[in-house]
């Protein structure tokens, strides 16, 4: 009997966390917020098929859980790699003009830009 409640409560947070993970997907502003849904989604669909293997004391489900683990990392890996490429292609994106400089303007000595002085941009 304990089995079964603990079962049926797993399966409904199970529930209730596919279904915010899909709305932080469809509503998520920027890229990462709808790769992180999609990443927990992986994550309740992998904890899901776990809980069916447990219960039903069959180990079937173990290679596709480990496909779905393999996939939820070379998904983040290669979302990390986009956002550093990205990242890495306007190194000057994120700089406030509100500090009087030009972009192409290096700054003082010892600042960054100098740093990067002999770098192809």
């Amino acid at each position: 009997m304990t089995g079964v409640v603990l079962t049926v409560g797993g399966i409904a947070m199970l529930g209730i966390a596919a279904v915010l993970s899909v709305i932080r997907i469809a509503k998520g502003p920027s890229t990462l917020d709808r790769v992180a849904g999609s990443d927990v989604l992986v994550a309740v669909m992998i904890t899901g098929m776990a809980i069916v293997a447990a219960v039903t004391r069959t180990g079937y489900a173990l290679p596709v859980i480990l496909v779905l683990a393999l996939l939820g990392f070379a998904t983040s890996l290669a979302t990390a790699r986009l956002v550093s490429a990205r990242d890495r292609a306007d190194p000057w994106a994120d700089v406030d003009s509100s500090a009087g400089r030009a972009l192409d303007d290096p700054g003082p000595p010892g600042h960054l830009g100098e740093m990067n002085a002999g770098r192809p941009r």
